[in-house]
């Protein structure tokens, strides 16, 4: 009796093994050392009757990524680890004939791959899952054409972590997780989505746009990647936000933290204006709960409003490191203590400036001040100001703190607070470092404001300012009463973030994608829809973009560069100036076509202050100043280097510029065990791929000083520690990264410990 397998559309079938055998050999086409036969022996398939073709393709899939990595014993007994990595390639293959086969299904054709662009466009958008102005802004002959543009070949570059990543949680599917929309479609519904602002070049640029993104030489941020062409389309991973010394303020932080929360954004949130623990309320002494209430507050939101139960919400909270709560602020994720005055689900941050780290250098003592009571006693905010030069305006006014014999303070030594932040960062990776001074120096839209912290991922340096409230009238519209809140609006920021690929993109080839980069990017401001008015507004504003990398241990490899080198240094020099060079000159030349930022007038960019700073005195340099003076920039923040955690798998390189944590390991997820290993991973290559907790943390330094001076923002820059590692060399890791101009730290990641990843970031 012939066994009967059972097909995805229900029907029954007799077993063919010859189609299994036609799949294995689908799979391991073209890849070297991936033999079908291998792989039909190691699958152990036992066709039992009413086996699912699913089933069956499931085993596959298992069985050629678990030969990834393969054990074999010596003649002594002796186990070696050996990777071929290509069955990453065939596994993916597998998955993607999985795909293929419930698209035809839940689509309705015959083909095996894709189907008519079309007809999915049209269909999505009856389903509501696609938003109508992609059919209103593009003709149905120019939809044809696009789908005609489509690459599916392009497939084949998705190794198999990366191909399940995009499945899992990008690709459009249905209410019962059916599948509708493929690879190539997802990058084609960004591209069309991103190309509408350029009019009657739309369908060209939507083809450009198309070709690096399914090249796998850029990726978009992951609410882009998520929500591109959908009817709510909120592209931006983060947003920024000042808490003010009052109520009202404090609740409206907290509301738009849930509006971000609820479509998929992170909030930075700086509360170093709230007064301290005990501070008087209204001329009552000691009402004051500090600030630890209110993030409890922000705390719960990102609880309660999570992401379409996908991930909870994500926030940092920034206080300075005068700030009279510190203390209790750096015991907020610890165990010990009164539960009632912890918040778990926060990444706390500190602001850091020039003067504490002197202090700490010298063995110093530093005070704690409650803001409110130095507003009063001294007439002015001590956290409105920065150093611009050695003892600056932020040394002046805390020095005259300090001479205030009035003034309320708690005196410890510099050394102890520094204490406490590494006991935290040791335990629990937290809290994060913001060097404000150096931050607020390299501001080019110095003229239009200040930066008081950071967004989760600790990349965005932007203009930052908190929203007021002014009054609340009754009007009276046809009968009706209506209550009409007005508001002063302040700097709310957006992150709005790509990335280029440097594991496939090579140094003369960043020419042609970062002009594409900074064109999407700029769109996505215009095509945003933000969760929050005052983000619109200050996006509209300055036009703030981060372009940032990918695939930076990747590139170093591929060029032969050991991480501990001096080589490698000259090259993050070399490579980040051209990054800087042509990012600079694409926004310049969109402002040549659709107008300067609003707020270019008195910045760096324009009095060319930026390009001096920074040495930038060639003669392309000294030509691209003059173009920026004349015609303006269209993007007033322009660089900014994001984790890319998730999107640097779907590319098949390694994240943001991090090292890899492992040449290749086994993950276990679900009961499931999946191989992973290092890009490219051979032989050759083995040794440079040294790993991030064997790396001389002073090189990793190094390279992020050199990097940060042509980076306009900053980096996601992580520290890797081991439980060995002294803590005199940890203080010395902090020391050194301020004094080599890094700007922000964001982990510090112990070997043992996990890390919570942020995802709404990665690019």
């Amino acid at each position: 009796m012939d066994i009967m397998i059972r097909k995805r559309n229900g029907r029954r079938e007799p077993l063919c093994v010859e189609k299994t055998k036609k799949m294995a050999a689908y799979a391991c086409r073209g890849l070297a050392g991936c033999d079908p036969v291998e792989l039909e022996m190691d699958s152990k398939l036992q066709f039992t009757d009413n086996m699912s073709t699913k089933e069956i393709q499931k085993i596959l899939i298992q069985t050629a990524i678990e030969k990834m990595i393969q054990t074999t014993r010596d003649s002594f007994g002796n186990e070696t680890k050996k990777t071929n990595i290509d069955w990453q390639y065939a596994a993916a293959r597998l998955l993607m004939a999985d795909l293929y086969k419930e698209a035809a299904i839940n689509r309705g054709y015959d083909a095996f791959g894709y189907g008519d662009f079309y007809e999915l466009v049209i269909k999505l958008t009856e389903l509501n899952y696609y938003g109508f102005f992609l059919i209103e802004e593009y003709t149905v002959q120019e939809i044809k054409e696009l789908g005609n543009y489509i690459k599916t070949e392009r497939d084949f570059l998705f190794n198999y972590e990366g191909l399940k990543l995009l499945s899992d949680r990008y690709l459009i599917k249905g209410f019962e997780k059916e599948v509708y929309e493929l690879p190539q479609e997802r990058f084609m519904a960004i591209a069309m989505h991103l190309a509408i602002p350029e009019g009657e070049q739309k369908l060209e640029y939507a083809k450009k746009f198309y070709d690096i993104l399914s090249e796998l030489k850029m990726t978009v941020a992951t609410p882009t990647l998520a929500a591109a062409g959908t009817p709510f389309h909120q592209l931006s991973s983060c947003f920024i936000s000042t808490v003010g010394d009052n109520l009202w303020s404090i609740y409206d932080v907290n509301s738009k933290f849930a509006s971000v929360s609820k479509h998929g954004g992170a909030l930075g949130i700086y509360v170093g204006k709230v007064r301290a623990l005990n501070s008087e309320i209204r001329g009552y002494k000691n009402t004051s709960g500090g600030v630890v209430p209110w993030i409890r507050l922000y705390n719960d939101t990102a609880v309660a409003v999570d992401q379409l139960g996908r991930r909870k919400g994500g926030a940092s909270i920034t206080l300075d490191v005068w700030h009279q709560d510190l203390y209790e602020f750096l015991d907020l994720k610890t165990n010990n203590g009164d539960d009632r005055r912890k918040a778990h689900d926060i990444f706390t941050s500190i602001s850091i400036p020039d003067l504490f780290m002197k202090r700490l250098g010298e063995r110093g003592q530093w005070s704690l001040f409650d803001p409110y009571e130095v507003h009063k006693q001294m007439g002015f905010y001590l956290e409105d100001c920065y150093d611009e030069e050695e003892n600056g305006e932020f040394t002046r006014r805390y020095l005259a703190c300090e001479a205030n014999s009035v003034l309320n303070r708690t005196t410890v030594q510099a050394l102890d607070i520094m204490k406490k932040v590494m006991k935290s960062a040791v335990e629990t990776g937290t809290p994060f470092i913001f060097f404000r001074d150096t931050v607020n120096r390299t501001n080019p839209n110095k003229h239009a404001g200040m930066i008081y912290a950071s967004n989760l991922c600790h990349e965005i340096a932007q203009n930052m300012s908190e929203s007021s409230f002014v009054e609340e009238v009754i009007q009276n519209n046809e009968g009706n009463k209506e209550v009409i809140t007005r508001v002063k609006a302040g700097d709310m920021v957006t992150c709005n973030l790509n990335s280029v690929n440097l594991g496939r993109v090579g140094k003369e080839e960043l020419k042609d994608v970062i002009p594409l980069q900074i064109r999407m990017l700029d769109n996505v401001i215009t095509l945003n829809q933000t969760p929050v008015v005052e983000a619109r507004i200050t996006s509209d504003k300055y036009r703030a973009i981060g372009l940032g990398t990918s695939g930076y241990h990747h590139y170093l490899v591929n060029h032969h560069i050991p991480w501990e080198s001096e080589e490698h240094l000259k090259e993050a020099d070399s490579l980040f100036e051209e990054i800087a060079y042509q990012a600079i000159k694409a926004s310049c030349d969109i402002a040549k076509e659709k107008g300067a930022y609003p707020a270019f007038s008195g910045s760096q960019w324009e009095s060319g202050a930026y390009f001096e700073a920074r040495g930038y005195i060639s003669e392309r340099w000294r030509v691209l100043k003059e173009e920026v003076q004349k015609y303006g920039l269209r993007n007033g923040y322009l660089t900014a280097v994001a984790p890319t955690g998730s999107t640097s798998n779907i590319a098949g390189t390694t994240a943001g510029i991090d090292p890899i944590f492992r040449k290749f390991f086994i993950e276990e997820k679900k009961g499931s065990f999946t191989p992973k290993a290092a890009p490219d991973l051979t032989e050759e290559n083995f040794w440079l791929y040294k790993e991030a907790h064997h790396i001389n943390q002073l090189y990793s330094i190094k390279a992020c000083g050199i990097r940060q001076r042509h980076i306009d923002q900053s980096q996601s820059f992580n520290l890797y520690i081991t439980p060995e590692v002294k803590a005199k060399d940890i203080l010395n890791l902090y020391v050194e990264s301020w004094k080599n101009g890094v700007k922000t730290i964001y982990y510090v990641r112990n070997q043992s410990l996990e890390m919570d990843e942020c995802t709404s970031c990665s690019s």
